[in-house]
């Protein structure tokens, strides 16, 4: 896979305002009765392992942001990686939104912020002071993991949310006025397809479900024939791992006036950079691989500060704000973000090829995969190629659900993303009950298995799959 496009980060470091804390130094006369008593040292260098801390108290802080930095770092044009990103960003390189000298990031319960006086709070409604006011318009530990995914997205700003699905519903609220008309994937999220053609129906706004599994005639049919207010798709899809070739659907797009706006859940920001590419709209179910350990529920949307100003108005009104503690725990989980998926996508790649030449499997689901017809598309596109693999047994819905019962350590449950595998049959668990039609029409076989790679060792899963093929 080639590396996905990587832009120069600006990576600004405000300076923090003072902060009354116990003093770190000595003071004025401590220093002058230290100089007298150690005089006769003054010609030895100085301990780089005990630098002097200079006093807070005579230190004039400048509360504006500092530009050098990045500007030296952009002339010399470095650029920081998704692995330091996943570390720093929104911490030491950023804003400094939390004010702590602490290396974890602290959780801001508080759910009202106070002022000094009128003149405090008057330089915050001005925009010259930078603070919080209330909970469910930001918080300082809600507001480093929003600069961190922004950092990793490339983005402008981001928007936290307590769920994936409250970040769809706002931003297709915020983006789509009455009237307009959506394009979208046919196979896009089921629940993301579901509002938009169930509810926003109520609101005026159309919409069309198109196939871009053979060329892109039919997206240019209906950009063609109607005014599109927004393309949305999930690239990739969820569970047959199709990929939407984003940078040719982003000229499309734009070249009729069209938004885009891309769900790269399954992707995760280090396989895939949707801003980069040229999508206006970046969203993502945290839960997944951002959170990445199956104990926190939440989404993120990023994008230009424009559009993002737009959704966060949205978001305000439909009350889905993210507690600081999901918020600390997203914060600690994207610090290993980029080793998890770098070794989910090790394993999913091997497991696919083994999987691929198998006698009891029929067909392997996999953009990493030469075989696939999206490999192309995800080769320019992509880092990796995620950490799901779907595919079909040759068996029958009752074999299939013996393979499932005998794996020993993937749990059969919904969701992916996690350090834990997790595996699935379709038509047991999400379309259970559902009518043969239904299951025909998204691509559901009673033979279909979908595999999330954790990150435990490959051999014990190849092992545990083997075993469990023969039961079959």
């Amino acid at each position: 896979m080639a590396k996905s496009s990587s832009l120069v980060t600006k990576v600004s470091v405000q300076r923090r305002r003072r902060v009354h804390r116990p003093r770190r130094s000595p003071t004025k006369p401590e220093r002058a009765a230290a100089a007298d008593t150690f005089g006769s040292l003054a010609g030895c260098p100085s301990s780089p392992e005990h630098p002097v801390v200079p006093d807070l108290d005579d230190c004039v802080v400048d509360t504006a942001v500092d530009d050098a930095p990045v500007a030296a770092a952009e002339a010399a044009g470095r650029r920081a990686s998704d692995e330091t990103l996943a570390v720093h960003a929104g911490e030491k390189l950023g804003s400094g939104a939390a004010e702590t000298d602490s290396i974890a990031t602290p959780i801001v319960s508080g759910t009202t912020h106070w002022f000094r006086d009128s003149a405090d709070l008057i330089a915050f409604r001005e925009g010259r002071r930078r603070s919080f006011e209330y909970g469910r318009y930001g918080n300082p530990t809600v507001k480093v993991l929003e600069e961190k995914i922004s950092a990793m997205e490339r983005a402008e700003a981001t928007l936290v949310t307590s769920s994936g699905m409250n970040a769809i519903v706002a931003t297709l609220l915020a983006l789509v006025p009455p009237g307009g008309h959506v394009v979208a994937t046919a196979d896009c999220y089921s629940e993301a397809r579901a509002f938009i053609h169930d509810k926003l129906s109520k609101m005026g706004i159309t919409s069309t479900f198109v196939d871009l599994d053979d060329d892109m005639e039919a997206l240019e049919s209906v950009l063609d024939e109607d005014e599109v207010t927004m393309f949305y798709a999930d690239s990739m899809t969820n569970p047959h791992l199709k990929v939407v070739d984003v940078a040719r659907v982003a000229e499309l797009c734009h070249r009729r006036g069209a938004l885009m706006c891309i769900d790269s859940t399954l992707a995760s920001p280090i396989n895939q950079k949707p801003l980069a590419l040229g999508a206006d709209v970046v969203l993502h179910s945290a839960t997944k691989y951002i959170a990445g350990h199956h104990d926190v529920i939440a989404g993120c949307v990023s994008g230009s500060e424009a559009l993002i100003s737009r959704i966060r108005a949205w978001h305000h009104d439909l009350g889905g704000a993210i507690s600081p503690n999901a918020a600390y725990m997203i914060i600690r989980g994207l610090k290993t973000l980029a080793l998890r998926v770098e070794a989910q996508n090790r394993t999913a790649l091997r497991m696919a090829r083994l999987l691929e030449n198998h006698p009891k499997i029929e067909r392997v689901y996999y953009p990493g995969l030469e075989s696939s017809p999206w490999h192309g598309v995800a080769t320019r596109q992509m880092a990796g190629a995620g950490g799901v693999v779907s595919f079909e047994v040759a068996s029958d819905m009752r074999g299939v659900m013996r393979f499932v019962d005998a794996l020993e350590l993937p749990l059969i449950a919904t969701s992916l993303g996690g350090c834990e595998s997790l595996v699935q049959q379709p038509a047991v668990m999400s379309y259970w009950g559902k009518s043969e039609e239904e299951k025909a029409k998204n691509g559901i076989k009673d033979n279909f298995v979908r595999f999330s790679f954790g990150i435990e060792k490959f051999e014990d899963l190849r092992d545990d799959i083997l075993q469990a093929l023969e039961k079959i």
